[in-house]
């Protein structure tokens, strides 16, 4: 099987930081963006996408920073999602770090573009 190699995204986002964070985390607004559907129980998120399912663990989280899911069928891979605010301009862009095997990096980026996209008119950004 061959490995997955860990890539970067950046994604301007016109909302705070206090509105995107749900968004990242609790699993009734996730499902509005991010998977078809998504179950929490027993501190496993269930994501549903096309009736298949992965599951994940929410291993690390910022109160309106980050967040980071480890996949529980796919150790050790993982997914972040950051929020960072510039300073100056107080401009705030969600950071993701994602795994992908390298044959399959130009579809993964897409889906992540796509799901942003849907994520920012969700929440009216």
């Amino acid at each position: 099987m061959s490995e997955k190699i860990k890539f970067n995204l950046e994604y301007i986002i016109n909302s705070s930081p206090r509105i995107l964070y749900p968004y990242l985390q609790e699993p009734n607004e996730l499902a509005q963006w991010f998977a078809d559907d998504v179950n929490y129980h027993d501190g496993v998120y269930e994501f549903v996408w096309d009736d298949e399912s992965s599951r994940a663990r929410l291993i690390a989280s910022k109160e309106n920073k980050s967040v980071k899911f480890k996949w529980i069928e796919d150790e050790p891979y993982f997914f972040e999602m950051e929020i960072v605010q510039d300073e100056l301009t107080n401009d705030v862009a969600l950071s993701i770090t994602d795994f992908s095997k390298e044959d399959n990096l130009d579809d993964r980026k897409k889906i992540w573009d796509n799901s942003i996209s849907y994520l920012q008119s969700v929440i009216g950004a």
